[in-house]
């Protein structure tokens, strides 16, 4: 299994776009591979994004191992201050 980040590489948020960065910075520094699922440019994505999450409105960025869920951002920070990334990302 790999780690899938989705993501909306179109967005006026700017928050939205520091954490999506954030989350590729921490995963690059860390040698850790991931592929990236750009939801915007295809809708199935989006729709596969909310139906691994168990959440129909859920928004970008969210992670998963494969198949499986990982978490939000906020999951995915609290994974680091809690030094369980390895754990979170279920490597």
């Amino acid at each position: 299994m790999s780690v899938i980040l989705y993501y909306a590489s179109v967005s006026s948020s700017v928050e939205l776009k520091k954490k999506q960065e954030r989350i590729m910075s921490v995963l690059t520094s860390k040698k850790i591979s991931y592929k990236a699922v750009d939801i915007t440019q295809n809708a199935q994505d989006k729709d596969l994004m909310r139906k691994k999450a168990g959440n129909p409105a859920a928004m970008p960025p969210q992670i998963c191992n494969g198949d499986v869920y990982c978490g939000d951002f906020e999951a995915f920070e609290n994974a680091i201050e809690c030094e369980e990334l390895e754990k979170f990302l279920k490597l």
